[in-house]
């Protein structure tokens, strides 16, 4: 087997020790009241500095962005002051880390909003669930129909991913990363089946791919483009996100960021058992348009990561569940050693369980 994994590489102003990201994973063990990232959270993270980078859990950029419960926010004092232990506690341990930025639009629900509907490109239910806790007990409950956000909305939510990117670097990060993936807000404005608009925001895909190039450019201009990824999501069809023209649409949006010069783009491939398959054709038309760095992520595992990079299809490949059960995993992954199996009761909030507790390997 190669040992592409473990080569170095450059990655904006860092220089990454091997080739290894650790996913952005929702886990929900913020403080509450406040949603802020905890000494739990630093140890959590630290943990797993030996990745080569380390993309942050999904952050709402503002209190309309939340969609789940315990999820940490980067748009208060607090917030930014639980996220610097967070970064101090990782760089300490000699690891690097990325802030995600999320809004996640209609996969939401009023009880997040003071009972108003979540906003969206448009009013279309995406006929989904989100995580929420009542009176200790956290389930998962349905969307309910969000309202569409008006033209004149938008800017300000634009603001929301800047100001959060100002935040993030304020805490500590070494950059961020603008989720466009998954069905979130910006990837329902990339997609005929959860954008029906007809300003300037919708209809054709350069319209529909605006709002992501505002967002990219934004941030960009605050942070530096070289401390801006973003991660996309080709292939992924749930949450009512089946949208025919959606390739030529990430494409056309992979030509606006090799123009706004973002340090990579992260796809988020379909991580179930049936899910469909991401076509050479496509990774290679996508490394014709783009040529910073490109992550990929869902159910890889050492030999399929050596196997895309050995192609030149990926330069980095992120893993998620291997992750948590396995704090030390490129040693394991270096060393041969037999990998730990998470436990999937205690993945959504909760107490240091499944989440700090799971040792490095003994031998």
């Amino acid at each position: 087997m190669s040992h592409a994994l473990f080569e170095p590489m450059p990655l904006g102003p860092l220089r990454l020790p091997n080739r290894m990201v650790m996913s952005p994973m929702t886990r929900a063990r913020s403080a509450q009241p406040g949603n802020v990232p905890t000494a739990a959270m630093a140890r959590y993270y630290a943990q797993r500095a030996g990745a080569g980078l380390i993309v942050s859990e999904a952050t709402q950029v503002s209190p309309q962005g939340q969609g789940y419960s315990f999820t940490p926010g980067i748009h208060s004092p607090a917030q930014i002051d639980g996220w610097r232990q967070v970064t101090d506690s990782v760089h300490t341990a000699g690891g690097r880390i990325f802030l995600q930025l999320w809004h996640v639009g209609r996969m939401s629900h009023a009880s997040f909003h003071d009972g108003e509907p979540p906003v969206a490109p448009s009013a279309l239910s995406p006929d989904a669930q989100v995580w929420i806790v009542r009176d200790g007990v956290g389930a998962l409950v349905d969307c309910p129909l969000p309202r569409a956000l008006r033209r004149d909305e938008i800017p300000g939510v634009v603001e929301q991913f800047r100001r959060g990117a100002a935040n993030a670097i304020a805490a500590g990060f070494d950059g961020v990363e603008i989720h466009g993936a998954n069905g979130y807000l910006i990837d329902q404005f990339l997609r005929t089946t959860s954008n029906v608009r007809e300003d300037e925001y919708g209809g054709s895909i350069a319209n529909r791919v605006r709002f992501l190039d505002e967002v990219t450019r934004a941030v960009a201009a605050e942070v530096g483009a070289q401390r801006t990824g973003i991660r996309l999501a080709p292939y992924i069809t749930a949450r009512n996100m089946n949208c025919p023209q959606i390739i030529p649409a990430i494409l056309e949006a992979a030509r606006r960021l090799q123009a706004i010069g973002v340090a990579y783009l992260h796809l988020s491939e379909a991580d179930w058992d049936d899910a469909p398959h991401v076509p050479d054709s496509f990774r290679h038309e996508l490394r014709s348009i783009y040529s910073g760095a490109l992550i990929v992520a869902g159910r890889y595992d050492r030999e399929r990561g050596e196997r895309i990079l050995g192609q030149g299809l990926a330069d980095l490949v992120a893993f998620g569940r291997p992750f948590i059960a396995n704090p030390d995993l490129p040693q394991r992954y270096a060393h041969d050693w037999p990998l730990a199996a998470f436990d999937p009761a205690t993945l959504f909030g909760g107490d240091e369980r499944g989440y700090t507790t799971y040792p490095t390997y003994a031998g």
